[in-house]
């Protein structure tokens, strides 16, 4: 069903309403037939589109609310997440920063709603890889991620007035002769070795911002 502007050739042009067979309904902004501009499309399952169009796809600036709850606002190209936006997740976390191909790639800032810690740092295709800083209550970890780990040299730098300096070494799991192949193998967390500890670096929240996205 569709009720709106037409061009001279019978096709959706300008402003309309549609209601898709798969019960999806859409208002806004056509170009020779296709979705284009300004619209919000409503999903049957209860998420909500509202942003621009471009033949068809998500494309611009855009707000998708998901049936759970959870809200991303922000760029889209080609119906993907990509460019700069915020995703407020249903369990309350956020992240805020660089997307690229539906995923956190680039600089951005991810906040735990239930510790209040955040990730100010390097992601790379969902997952936190490069340099970052974790930022807890009351201390802050200064370093480098693999693969949503800490791995190597860093500092944890702590209110009281010292830094902790050390590096954050990758264990390597020894197999037992007995061992079940079955099973798969958990890997082991990162083990935290301390080299020394130092009167703290200057800090201000001055650099906190210069490190954000």
């Amino acid at each position: 069903e569709y009720e709106g502007d037409r061009n001279s050739e019978g096709q959706r042009h300008g402003f309309g309403k549609a209601r898709l067979p798969n019960g999806d309904t859409y208002e806004g902004e056509y170009e020779c037939g296709l979705r284009n501009g300004r619209g919000t499309y409503r999903f049957k399952n209860g998420a909500l589109y509202t942003g621009n169009y471009l033949q068809n796809k998500k494309h611009g600036k855009g707000v998708f609310f998901y049936p759970d709850g959870s809200k991303y606002a922000g760029d889209w190209v080609h119906d993907q997440k990509q460019g700069y936006g915020e995703y407020v997740y249903a369990n309350g976390d956020t992240y805020t920063g660089e997307w690229a191909n539906n995923k956190r790639h680039g600089q951005g800032t991810y906040v735990y709603k239930d510790t209040g810690s955040k990730y100010v740092g390097c992601w790379v295709n969902g997952i936190q890889d490069g340099p970052a800083e974790l930022i807890h209550l009351n201390h802050r970890f200064k370093g480098r991620f693999l693969s949503g780990k800490p791995l190597g040299h860093g500092k944890y730098i702590f209110d009281v007035g010292c830094d902790q300096h050390g590096e954050y070494i990758q264990p390597v799991q020894e197999k037992e002769e007995e061992e079940e192949e079955e099973e798969p193998s958990v890997p082991l967390e990162p083990i935290w070795k301390v080299s020394g500890i130092t009167k703290l670096t200057p800090w201000s929240p001055h650099d906190e911002e210069l490190l954000g996205p």
